[in-house]
C-alpha cells in the first residue's frame, strides 16, 4: 500500500474516532438533563393540563346509561348512539324576510316544511269517538305563521348559513326543529301577550315572532351573557320598526320571582328550564353540568325547575296556557316536575291547573319526530339515527282560576 493510501486511512480513522466521543459526550449531556427534571413531574403537569382525569362527558354518559336504560328500556340504544351523532337541524324560514326565494331554494334542496306536511298530510288527524269537527279543532289549535324546513327521514344533508335579503335580514334560523314543537302548542293567536321566562338564546323567541299575532312580548333571562347572544340574533333577523314599536321588551330578572311582578297578566307563557342539556353533556366538555364542580348545581335542577313552572304559573291569567319544555330525556325533571308544580300551585297558591292533552299535535308530527310512547304528561322527542332531532319534551297546561 502506497504511503498517500495509509496516510489517507489514519485521517479517517481520526475524524470517525473524534465523531464517536462527541456522540459519547453528548449522550453524557443528555442522560444528565433527563435526570436533573424528576420524571413525575414531566409527565404529570403535561398530563394534567391536558386531560381530565375522568370527563365530564363520560359521566354524563355513565349516569345517562343507568337512568335511561332503565327508563326507556329498549329505546335507549338507539337514542343513545344518535346523541353521539351529529344532529339534525331545522330551517326556521324568518317571516321578516324576502321568503319567496329562500322557500323555493329549500324546496328544490329537498326540504320540506314539517308544520305544513303534518297539517295536510292524508290521515294524520286522528280518529275517536268524538264528533270529527271537535276532533279536528283539537288538533289544529296550536301557533299559526310558523314554517320550519327539515330534510326528510335518513337524509343526513346539512343546511347552508342563511343569507340576508335586500334589508340585510337573514333568511332563516337553524336550530333543532323538536323546539319548534313547545311553541306550536303554546297556541298563540291574535292580540295575545306572551312571556317568554327563559327566552336565550332565543330560538323559541325568534319562533314566537313568526306568528305575527303577539301584542306584546315580554322575553327574560337571568344572563346577561345569554340576552347579549338573544339581542344580537334578534337583531339579525328582525327589523328595526319591530323595536320602534315596542313589541318586544327584554327584561334580566330571575324567573322565579315573575309570579309576584306579573301575577295573572299573560295571555300564554312559554317556560323553558335550565337543565342536563343531554345532547351538550355527552358530546362538550366546556360548560358541562357534569363536571364535579357543579355536582350540587345539578342536583338542585328539579327544585328550580319547579320554581320557574310554578311562577309561569301564576303569570299566567285564568284561562291562559302555559307550555313547560326541557331538552333532556329525565323523568326527574320532565314529569316529576310538572307533577309537583301542580301540587304546589294547587296547595299553596290555591290556583287550578289542567293538563291538556298533546297527543294529537305529537301524532300529526309523527312522520318527522320519533316520539316515545305512552307518557303520562306531555309529550317526548328521541333522537334515532333517521330523525335525530330533540330529546326534547313538552307539557301544555292551562289555567283554571
Amino acid at each position: 500500500m502506497s504511503e498517500v493510501a495509509v496516510t489517507g486511512e489514519r485521517e479517517a480513522l481520526r475524524t470517525n474516532m473524534a465523531a464517536l466521543r462527541g456522540t459519547q459526550i453528548l449522550l453524557r449531556r443528555t442522560s444528565l438533563s433527563c435526570r436533573l427534571i424528576p420524571r413525575r413531574n414531566r409527565v404529570k403537569t403535561k398530563w394534567a393540563a391536558t386531560f381530565p382525569s375522568f370527563p365530564a362527558t363520560s359521566l354524563a354518559l355513565q349516569n345517562f346509561d343507568m337512568s335511561y336504560g332503565e327508563q326507556l328500556g329498549a329505546l335507549w340504544p338507539s337514542a343513545r348512539i344518535s346523541m353521539l351523532c351529529e344532529q339534525k337541524y331545522g330551517a326556521l324560514l324568518n317571516n321578516f324576510s324576502e321568503t319567496t326565494g329562500q322557500v323555493s331554494d329549500l324546496q328544490m334542496k329537498g326540504a320540506q316544511d314539517f308544520v305544513l306536511c303534518g297539517i295536510s298530510t292524508p290521515g294524520s288527524v286522528p280518529r275517536s269517538d268524538r264528533a270529527e269537527a271537535d276532533q279536528a279543532e283539537d288538533v289544529l289549535k296550536f301557533s299559526p305563521g310558523i314554517q320550519c324546513f327539515v330534510f326528510p327521514k335518513s337524509d343526513t344533508s346539512r343546511f347552508r348559513p342563511a343569507r340576508p335579503d335586500s334589508s340585510g335580514v337573514l333568511g332563516y334560523y337553524l336550530l333543532d326543529a323538536a323546539s319548534i314543537l313547545p311553541v306550536l302548542a303554546l297556541d298563540v293567536q291574535e292580540g295575545h301577550s306572551v312571556l317568554d321566562l327563559c327566552a336565550a338564546p332565543g330560538g323559541k323567541t325568534l319562533a314566537l315572532l313568526q306568528t305575527h299575532a303577539i301584542k306584546k312580548l315580554t322575553v327574560n333571562d337571568l344572563s346577561d351573557s345569554r340576552l347579549k347572544r338573544l339581542r344580537r340574533m334578534l337583531q339579525d333577523y328582525i327589523p328595526r320598526e319591530i323595536w320602534s314599536e315596542n313589541r318586544v321588551d327584554i327584561t334580566s330578572c330571575d324567573g322565579r320571582t315573575w309570579g309576584e311582578m306579573g301575577r295573572s297578566t299573560f295571555d300564554r307563557v312559554l317556560v323553558d328550564v335550565p337543565c342536563t342539556t343531554d345532547r351538550h353533556s355527552v358530546l362538550e366538555e366546556e360548560n358541562n353540568i357534569f363536571k364535579r364542580s357543579r355536582t350540587k348545581e345539578r342536583q338542585r335542577l328539579p327544585l328550580l325547575q319547579t320554581q320557574l313552572l310554578v311562577a309561569g304559573i301564576e303569570a299566567a291569567r285564568p284561562g291562559g296556557v302555559v307550555v313547560y319544555s326541557t331538552c333532556t330525556l329525565s323523568q326527574l325533571q320532565n314529569e316529576c316536575v310538572v307533577e309537583q308544580a301542580l301540587r304546589v300551585a294547587q296547595e299553596e297558591l290555591d290556583i287550578g291547573v289542567q293538563v291538556v292533552d298533546v297527543g294529537p299535535l305529537s301524532h300529526i308530527f309523527s312522520t318527522t319526530f320519533c316520539f316515545a310512547p305512552d307518557r303520562r304528561l306531555g309529550a317526548l322527542v328521541v333522537p334515532h339515527l333517521t330523525a335525530n332531532f330533540g330529546p326534547t319534551y313538552f307539557c301544555k297546561l292551562q289555567r283554571v282560576h
